[in-house]
């Protein structure tokens, strides 16, 4: 295996010196040309997962002067005609235009408009309408989803809370093993499927606390640091409130999908465990007559996973990783510039060495690597936060005034729940589903007590981690018009100066952070996609490795080249996810209620015969 590994790194490296060396002698590289090529091929499915409703409209008169140049507007030369598009409204661009005077040059279409060069006239008046607010129709299955959860399980992310922290204490660990809950003859008194107890005396892999860590691993990242920096800049610090709203919403999807995942798992005989949406599909709608169904969404789940894990959850964090470290260290004088790829093959080695010890080793690692930064980064946070005590006050009052104002409900919608899943797997990944392939290895009998303690995620991830990201950037001034549109790489910078306004020497911190984030996340994203390639193609050692040497390429290629269209289309494989895996917790979501009803009689239970 390592011969095979080496061989084709061997083969690989000398391609991306070349492809880098070409990239910087001629205008456009053949990095920048596979993603323009990939872009054209995969748009249509970008398009179509991030489509956005418009609601509402806004009307503004427009005056373009056609002799010059402007920022808020595009003009092309084609043939006899000046074509004038993305009219810009603001943070708006205008979807449709009006003549507020007639003229027979001038013709309007689509947005946009031509005018013959002919008699062409200087000034152009139009009255011009934009949507006044526009959503990406895959955060409704996802917000109403969560609703219907909150709901349907009475508020189950609140008055639940208490009992996660004491399971992740481990106070209830010996409650598998109750003689008095352990009825003649009965080795489950959880109820879970004959196949989760094949193997005598096996319930799982991982202790409730790693398989948290390990999920964890996998959401906390780039978006806490990169993607609220987007939306507060998008929304301003009214988005806070709409992130802190969708953590506690994501928390009931959490313990929905990852209580299934534990109770539809299978355990193979050498007791390594598979629980993950592609089983609780087509078991759990097979016990409910649509068997059919279960099948189509499994496949179709495991399609978008594989697809989610090479991007979103592979190159897109070490490319970033690498842009940040490259910075830190000289920019264009770095000696990593030109050369990233050994940054991105230095990645790929330390991850191939976790990742072919499995969820295991992965478990080991992550709840060692989690708790380390998050305390960290919490910490570096909570400086900034109290050195600049005097502004906490004016901080909430911005964060609760601008909530609800067109510009807040822009930010915190798209800028939070579309930006920053993007950009690191969806902040949470609440309904998505992945995270309940890491649950489903945990050692209980219970599924909902795993369920249970998957709700902390998005409560630790956003409300936490996103929260205190927000009001670092809105106490240092970070939040202004100008910094709308970042990218990337611009909104973790954005980030790392809003610390160093307090902390001189984080920011170097901060990329030790970075780095260690896109590193966690890319070992968990690892072990969600080989689920979904050994759903497809088989658990043969063959296809176990082919998947994992294809996930440390591909940390090699997403370290050196330009990644625009290729994240376009992972990231819209993982909103894809949503959509099969929210279809099945929905149909499902009574036989979570039995195993909570079941777990929550086993406590009582116990407390009855202490």
């Amino acid at each position: 295996m390592k011969k095979y590994l080496l061989s084709i790194l061997t083969l690989i490296i000398p391609l991306l010196i070349f492809a880098q060396d070409a990239s910087v002698e001629k205008e456009k590289g053949l990095d920048e040309k596979i993603d323009k090529a990939f872009g054209d091929a995969t748009g249509w499915f970008v398009k179509g997962i991030f489509y956005q409703i418009p609601f509402g409209s806004v009307d503004q008169d427009v005056n373009i002067d056609l002799k010059k140049d402007s920022d808020l507007y595009k003009i092309e030369e084609k043939n006899d005609s000046l074509y004038v598009s993305s009219i810009k409204m603001g943070n708006r661009t205008a979807s449709s235009l009006a003549l507020t005077t007639s003229n027979d040059n001038i013709i309007i279409n689509d947005g946009g408009f031509k005018v013959a060069k002919k008699d062409m006239p200087n000034m152009v008046s139009l009255k011009a309408t934009a949507p006044f607010t526009q959503v990406f129709w895959v955060l409704f299955p996802l917000i109403l989803g969560a609703i219907y959860f909150t709901f349907y399980f009475r508020f189950i992310n609140f008055r639940g809370f208490l009992t996660s922290v004491n399971i992740v204490r481990g106070k209830y660990d010996d409650l598998d093993h109750h003689e008095s809950l352990v009825g003649a003859g009965d080795s489950t008194p959880g109820g879970d499927n004959i196949e989760t107890i094949a193997i005598e005396n096996h319930e799982g892999e991982v202790s409730h606390f790693q398989a948290l860590t390990a999920a964890l691993s996998a959401t906390v990242g780039l978006g806490n640091i990169a993607g609220v920096a987007i939306a507060v800049s998008i929304g301003g610090a009214g988005a806070t409130f709409w992130m802190i709203v969708a953590g506690f919403l994501g928390m009931a999807s959490k313990f929905v999908e990852c209580t299934l995942g534990v109770k539809y798992r299978d355990i193979a005989e050498d007791g390594t465990v598979f629980g993950e949406p592609m089983y609780y599909l087509t078991k759990g709608l097979k016990d409910k007559g649509m068997a059919g169904l279960g099948k189509v969404l499994a496949v179709i789940f495991a399609i978008f996973v594989i697809g989610g894990s090479f991007g979103g959850g592979n190159m897109f964090q070490v490319n970033q990783a690498a842009q940040l470290f490259e910075h830190m260290t000289g920019g264009e004088q770095s000696f990593i510039h030109g050369y990233r790829w050994m940054f991105g093959l230095v990645m790929a080695v330390l991850v191939g060495i976790v990742i072919i010890g499995g969820i295991k080793k992965i478990a080991k690692v992550t709840d060692k690597i989690v708790p380390f930064m998050v305390v960290i980064y919490v910490a570096a946070s909570l400086f900034v936060i109290i050195v600049n005590y005097n502004m906490i006050g004016d901080a909430f009052t911005q964060i609760f005034n601008g909530a609800f104002s067109p510009e807040g409900v822009a930010g915190g919608v798209i800028g939070v729940l579309v930006q920053g899943f993007r950009r690191a797997a969806f902040s949470n990944e609440a309904g998505v589903g992945s995270a309940s392939i890491a649950h489903s290895a945990v050692k209980t009998k219970y599924a909902a007590s795993e369920g249970l303690v998957a709700l902390l995620e998005p409560f630790i991830d956003t409300v936490v981690v996103c929260t205190m990201t927000a009001l670092v950037l809105i106490i240092t001034g970070n939040v202004t018009a100008a910094n709308a549109g970042l990218d990337d790489a611009g909104a973790i910078l954005l980030t790392s100066g809003a610390f160093e306004s307090a902390i001189s020497w984080f920011p170097y911190v901060l990329t030790i952070a970075v780095v260690l984030f896109a590193f966690s996340t890319m070992i968990s994203w690892s072990y969600y996609g080989y689920q979904g390639w050994a759903y497809l193609f088989g658990r043969t050692k063959k296809m176990e490795y082919a998947y994992k040497v294809l996930f440390c390429l591909f940390v090699i290629v997403g370290a050196s080249i330009s990644l625009g269209s290729v994240i376009g289309f992972s990231d819209a494989m993982i909103f894809a996810m949503m959509v099969p895996n929210m279809v099945g917790l929905v149909l499902l979501a009574p036989k979570v209620r039995e195993e909570l009803k079941k777990y929550m009689s086993a406590i009582k239970g116990v407390k009855a015969s202490e």
